[in-house]
């Protein structure tokens, strides 16, 4: 097994652009063992830095087969992958592991918590599999709990928070390791009216500071936070949107 510690360079872009994400000819086959199925067919996409994306696509559609690709928890059966820079299907386990960890922030749909464990130290894990010290680590969470909203709750188990403390805790974790991208995946699924309304609200400022933010959702009440819908059919983009009058989020204050 190769040692990706010794090839971090190759991680690294090789030139800065402004595409963050560019799929080319991406092919997705899933093998039965009895038929082969097409989860994806020939997609092409280009995401730059610091938009704010919804995919969306009824069940089936290819939307969380593409959500798994893009976070580097699957790989394209054929065509290229590149984010920020570096080709995707080149990379070893340990160096997607890498890629994951450093490249891109996580929400999902059921908050992914460690349940014993408190809010900052869920926040603090992806910097310790980051190697960074306890001081750097402690005083981070600190900061992006407090810029989530949850500044007083920093030593609350997530039993001991709402489902829309826990997501927020969940996208302060996002956050810890300054990613290029966030990718969220149906993050309002488990929420209510009013908490959804604010974690879109929380994923619209975070854009607005300059993130790029990528929603996997079936809502279309919930893309309408963003400023590109993306929309996928039987393993297809079917249209690829401008979203010119984002909802906006209230002002605080």
């Amino acid at each position: 097994m190769r040692n990706w510690w010794k090839r971090r360079e190759d991680l690294l872009p090789q030139q800065e652009t402004d595409e963050l994400i560019r799929l080319e000819n991406l092919v997705k086959i899933y093998d039965t063992g009895v038929l082969k199925v097409m989860g994806l067919k020939k997609i092409n996409l280009t995401i730059r830095r610091g938009e704010f994306v919804a995919i969306m696509g009824q069940s089936g559609s290819g939307k969380s087969t593409l959500m798994n690709i893009l976070g580097c928890l699957d790989r394209p059966t054929m065509g290229h992958y590149y984010l920020d820079g570096v080709d995707i299907a080149s990379l070893s386990s340990d160096e997607l592991s890498a890629i994951r960890n450093r490249k891109i922030g996580f929400v999902f749909q059921s908050f992914n918590l460690i349940s014993r464990t408190s809010a900052l130290k869920n926040v603090e894990l992806p910097m310790t599999y980051a190697r960074k010290s306890k001081k750097e680590r402690r005083e981070r969470a600190i900061e992006l709990l407090e810029r989530v909203g949850l500044g007083q709750r920093v030593g609350h188990m997530p039993n001991e928070l709402s489902g829309g403390q826990r997501q927020r805790v969940a996208i302060a974790r996002a956050l810890a390791n300054e990613p290029p991208l966030i990718l969220a995946d149906e993050p309002t699924g488990n929420l209510d009216t009013a908490a959804s309304v604010e974690i879109m609200e929380l994923f619209s400022r975070l854009h607005e500071e300059g993130a790029t933010v990528v929603v996997v959702t079936h809502e279309e009440d919930i893309a309408e936070f963003t400023g590109r819908i993306i929309r996928f059919r039987d393993g297809q983009i079917i249209s690829d949107q401008v979203n010119e009058h984002p909802r906006e989020r209230r002002k605080e204050g």
